[in-house]
């Protein structure tokens, strides 16, 4: 579904990636590994079109995306979780949801209507909380609004940043879980994780990052026993 080939990237005049390939297939979690400052949120800005690549195609369901801007990449289907959550904090949680719609071509009420109730169904704690303003929400709320705004759009792919950074070991499961039913729903989903032994637990392969290169890639199972996961991320 998502295929990156030989891609090179930076800002200015600063290399990040440097020939980065990988592929997420349709209706799998793909988990995408390393330390800090290895270039994995380049590769997500790259992927959704806010950096343009240097070298290298990027394509999805078959069209490239070297040239698009990102929201027409977004209205291809392709959806992104920023790091930080990057919710609207003035906003209230209904606001924030329906701004997922801006990508889609039918906003009618109908189509609002049924696009809330299916994010409330899997996120019933963000219905309770829809008349207030994003910054009231805890961190775990917030990242459940950021990954609902995305729902809200019914992205085919999800590329997700970071969604458990800073977050309890209560919202860390969730989000876990909300993994797991965005799987079995039919969204794919690209991962971005430091926490390796979540990202493994419910993602069906991995790839290690290092300097802007992926230099290692095994289903879940086998990186989880793999003495690279301790060597490259010190876990």
């Amino acid at each position: 579904m998502l295929r990156m080939a030989e891609v090179h990237a930076g800002y200015g005049a600063t290399p990040i990636l440097f020939g980065v390939s990988l592929e997420v297939r349709a209706g799998e979690a793909v988990a995408l590994l390393g330390k800090n400052g290895m270039g994995k949120t380049t590769l997500m800005k790259t992927a959704m079109g806010f950096l343009k690549p240097w070298r290298g195609t990027i394509e999805f369901d078959g069209r490239d995306l070297t040239r698009l801007t990102p929201h027409q990449i977004a209205r291809l289907g392709v959806g992104l979780v920023p790091e930080n959550r990057r919710i609207f904090p003035g906003l209230t949680v209904r606001e924030n949801l329906e701004l997922g719609l801006s990508a889609v071509a039918d906003r009618s009420a109908a189509v609002r209507r049924r696009r809330l109730e299916e994010v409330f169904h899997h996120f019933p704690r963000l219905s309770e909380r829809i008349d207030q303003p994003g910054k009231t929400l805890s961190g775990g709320e917030q990242q459940m609004l950021a990954i609902a705004r995305v729902m809200m759009a019914g992205a085919k792919i999800i590329l997700m940043d970071e969604p458990t950074q800073g977050l309890a070991p209560a919202f860390i499961r969730h989000i876990r879980d909300m993994i797991g039913e965005l799987k079995r729903l039919g969204v794919t989903v690209l991962l971005v994780e430091q926490n390796a032994r979540m990202a493994l637990s419910v993602c069906d392969r991995g790839y290690i990052m290092e300097k802007g290169l992926i230099v290692f890639e095994a289903v879940s199972s086998e990186l989880r026993e793999s003495p690279v996961i301790r060597e490259k991320l010190g876990v």
